[in-house]
């Protein structure tokens, strides 16, 4: 296996590790159908139980 020919510094690792860490903001969308609060892409509204077009999930009214 091979090995490095010289010892890797602590800020050359650190710096290669710092760029693995980096966090996104989860992507976020209002609904076309009832145009409540975001949420996450690629789900169902839970507001209204509808995902690209058609109802997937039924909700209970709320009080």
């Amino acid at each position: 296996m091979p090995t490095p020919k010289r010892k890797v510094t602590r800020s050359r690792r650190r710096k290669r590790q710092a760029s693995n860490s980096v966090l996104s903001v989860p992507q976020v969308s209002t609904c076309p159908q009832c145009g409540q609060a975001p949420f996450a892409t690629h789900h169902a509204c839970p507001q209204c139980g509808f995902y690209k077009g058609r109802q997937v999930i039924t909700v209970k009214a709320r009080r």
